[in-house]
């Protein structure tokens, strides 16, 4: 018992340095569907290099483009 207990201390007090953070964590990150249909078309064009999707989308970042993605089709 004192085994299992020590593990659930350590797991509540690991830092989250390093760690993914979980998609539920993450805020839904609202496009247009002009957006997305760029996104989409983007996507069939130049796979997974969101830099250069989101330059082709005026104030957004490459990270908000992939978490995007991720969001709607990693479910």
């Amino acid at each position: 018992m004192d085994r299992q207990h020590s593990r659930e201390q350590a797991e509540i007090t690991t830092p989250r340095g390093n760690e993914e953070v979980s998609s539920i964590e993450w805020k839904f990150i609202k496009m247009t569907e002009q957006e997305e249909d760029l996104i989409y078309r983007m996507h069939r064009l130049v796979g997974d290099r969101w830099h250069l999707i989101a330059g082709r989308i005026p104030g957004r970042k490459a990270e908000e483009i992939e978490r995007f993605w991720i969001m709607l089709h990693n479910e």
